[in-house]
């Protein structure tokens, strides 16, 4: 019997485009009640966009907008300073 191979989810960094698994990227949601928060299990409801541990890819995005054109919103200061710091953290 053939052993399945566990398919690892790809996502797509809105700052430097390169696919990378899903468990290497931050993640943040626009809520169904339409807010934006970070989701660090990966499992809340909305649509997600995707984001390296990276303040470079972080800084990209965020000048080019694409998260806000991703999730179709405006994204707070407040949002992206807690990334940040996310990112400060992890470093």
């Amino acid at each position: 019997m053939e052993h399945k191979v566990k398919k690892i989810p790809m996502r797509q960094c809105l700052g430097c485009n390169e696919h990378k698994p899903k468990s290497e990227l931050m993640r943040v949601v626009r809520t169904p009640e339409g807010e934006t928060v970070l989701d660090f299990t990966g499992k809340k409801s909305g649509r997600g966009a995707y984001v390296c541990h990276s303040l470079s890819c972080l800084r990209k995005a965020r000048k080019s907008k694409r998260l806000e054109k991703n999730l179709e919103c405006a994204i707070s200061d407040e949002v992206y300073d807690k990334m940040e710091s996310e990112i400060e953290g992890n470093e």
